[in-house]
């Protein structure tokens, strides 16, 4: 449990959900908090999880731990519109309690679209990079809203090679703060992401058997999400170098709670050859960093 101390699970999916929750959000910060925990990030594919991160902190904030929330951009949540994005930054109980984040899609892309095995209007509609590379509006507006903030642009669950195209974007309109999610790219896209000085996210749930079921995760349609093994993983998360970030993506009440979960990963890093220093790395130096934890305290 040591590896929890002061870390942060910046990918926790402990808002409500059509799957069961292994935890509520209240649930999971007092557990974070009795791990002693530095913060926690909350994911939702339907809303903006401001607003429970938000309410979060209002009632439990005493426990110490900084709860952040944002927006995936999914239709069920507003879409990849400028409109959703600009209310995200400001919704909450007062100053500090805006987004965190602004995430392009994490399941309503052309990328998981296909995986799925998705077809008609639902791919037409599916967001994704435009073929020759360029960046579709209103991303880029997107895009200036996190940099005049100084908050997460998140890439979304795209492919390798759009996350590239993003990141490129995103640095050239001033973000300062990007996240992406790697689990899934070869060595090449990961090193060109990390690079750009963009931070590039490995988690839990690929490595679990949460992925040996179909899951509903934007409507009710199942789908199975293909697994990793941690030989297909940790070469990823070498490639990465610094710009490496660990999380759980956990809430599924297939797995154990979110702290449990992540403890359970940083054993498996632990057994694949990252030293302490690795994972303090990766679990707490850059998250801290990337979402400026303890500035809004």
């Amino acid at each position: 449990m040591h590896y929890l101390k002061g870390a942060v699970d910046a990918h926790v999916h402990t808002c409500p959900h059509l799957n069961g929750r292994s935890a509520t959000v209240f649930e999971s910060v007092r557990q974070a908090a009795a791990a002693g925990m530095r913060a926690i990030g909350l994911m939702d594919n339907f809303q903006n999880s401001t607003g429970y991160a938000a309410l979060a902190m209002a009632e439990l904030g005493h426990l110490g731990v900084e709860v952040f929330g944002g927006l995936i951009m999914q239709p069920t949540a507003g879409g990849v519109t400028l409109e959703a994005a600009r209310n995200a930054v400001d919704y909450g109980y007062g100053p500090g309690t805006g987004a965190r984040f602004l995430s392009m899609p994490t399941h309503h892309t052309r990328a998981v679209a296909r995986r799925e095995g998705r077809t008609g209007l639902y791919l037409e509609a599916a967001f994704g990079v435009n073929d020759d590379g360029t960046i579709p509006d209103p991303v880029p507006a997107i895009m200036d809203l996190c940099a005049e903030r100084d908050i997460v642009f998140d890439c979304g669950h795209v492919d390798g090679w759009e996350a590239v195209a993003l990141v490129r974007e995103a640095r050239k309109r001033g973000c300062k703060r990007i996240r992406t999610h790697c689990a899934r790219y070869d060595l090449d896209a990961i090193r060109e992401i990390t690079a750009m000085e963009a931070y590039a996210e490995f988690n839990f749930f690929l490595l679990t058997h949460a992925t040996q079921v179909g899951l509903t995760h934007v409507d009710q349609e199942k789908h199975r999400a293909p697994s990793l093994t941690m030989d297909e993983l940790a070469p990823r998360i070498r490639a990465a170098g610094t710009r490496a970030i660990t999380s759980s993506d956990a809430g599924i009440f297939l797995l154990a709670p979110p702290v449990e979960a992540f403890r359970e990963y940083m054993v498996l890093l632990e057994a694949a050859g990252f030293e302490e220093a690795d994972l303090r790395r990766m679990n707490t130096e850059n998250p801290v960093e990337l979402f400026r934890i303890g500035s809004f305290m």
